[in-house]
């Protein structure tokens, strides 16, 4: 029996902090993604791969915009928007895998769902956005689209600029959980809850799209959980999570355990708008009966004692 494993991709899986976002640029970057995970099934896991969208989706939410006012093309609300960009990254993601399999011979099947996330409607998220989408602007142009679109900005905590803030409610169900866990099981590669899935809330028995955009790494520990999975990967922009990052006495961190991970939560180590969401995540799957977490950068996924492994 095969391990299993859901990797979380973040925004740089497609997207580099210096880049303009073409098509081009995030095929080479889903490509060289997509290599480091082709490998690692080699290791003999089953493989479930989730991904953000942030700004694939704030560039949807744009063009909603821009086409409304030149074209008075219908706005679309924000959960079509988070199932376009499920899609069109699904679609890229997908096509680089079959790709790669097929330049290394190997023989799997490759498979992309538009995948829903209940909400709950009373979440307290919905009266204090902060979930950022979108690419970063200036104040100045952050204040004029604040006033015309009545948009909610905050300020990069690293100083990039502003970025506009939706609503992020906790998921609490995968709705299609047990076709991806077969599908995964039987030995296909599965890309799902795209941009931490599409929201939806349960109304009189009833399914209804809501204005929302879920933590990707959240919805992903779910999924984990839900499926009893042996290990939970996060890939993001760093090898290894540090403490006192960015500080003189930065220090890298090889392996922590859940009750080391609190200590250094308590001290301040992991920002909210940056190391915080994943650490949360990974202690969330942990803690609901999962093996290990390990947080690191794709090129580092498979060499020895890669990232920073969180243990019970």
């Amino acid at each position: 029996m095969k391990k299993l494993a859901v990797i979380a991709l973040g925004g740089n899986a497609l997207l580099r902090g210096n880049q303009v976002g073409t098509i081009k640029e995030q095929e080479v970057n889903a490509y060289q993604t997509c290599s480091s995970i082709v490998d690692f099934t080699k290791r003999g896991y089953n493989i479930v791969i989730t991904h953000g969208n942030g700004p694939q989706v704030g560039n949807i939410l744009l063009r909603n915009e821009a086409g409304y006012d030149t074209y008075k093309i219908p706005k679309m609300p924000l959960d079509i928007c988070v199932a376009d960009s499920q899609g069109g990254i699904g679609y890229m993601l997908e096509r680089q895998l079959k790709n790669i399999l097929r330049e290394k011979k190997i023989n799997k099947g490759v498979i992309s769902l538009i995948t829903q996330v209940l909400v709950e409607e009373s979440d307290p998220a919905f009266r204090n956005p902060t979930k950022p989408v979108g690419k970063f602007f200036i104040k100045e142009e952050a204040e004029l689209l604040s006033r015309v679109n009545n948009w909610v900005f905050m300020e990069d905590p690293r100083k990039r600029g502003y970025r506009r803030v939706v609503a992020s409610p906790r998921p609490k169900d995968i709705i299609n959980k047990e076709v991806i866990k077969d599908l995964a099981k039987k030995g296909n590669i599965v890309i799902a809850v795209g941009g931490g899935g599409v929201p939806i809330i349960e109304h009189e028995g009833l399914l209804y799209g809501t204005d929302a955009v879920i933590d990707k790494d959240l919805a992903s520990s779910l999924l984990a959980t839900e499926m009893e999975a042996d290990e939970f990967i996060i890939l993001t922009d760093v090898p290894k999570v540090c403490i006192n990052f960015h500080l003189p006495n930065e220090k890298p961190i090889d392996k922590m355990s859940v009750r080391t991970a609190k200590k250094y939560i308590k001290e301040g180590h992991f920002a909210a708008g940056s190391m915080g969401p994943k650490i949360d995540a990974v202690l969330k799957f942990i803690q609901n009966g999962g093996g290990s977490g390990t947080i690191t950068e794709a090129t580092e996924l498979n060499k020895p004692n890669s990232g920073t492994k969180i243990v019970p």
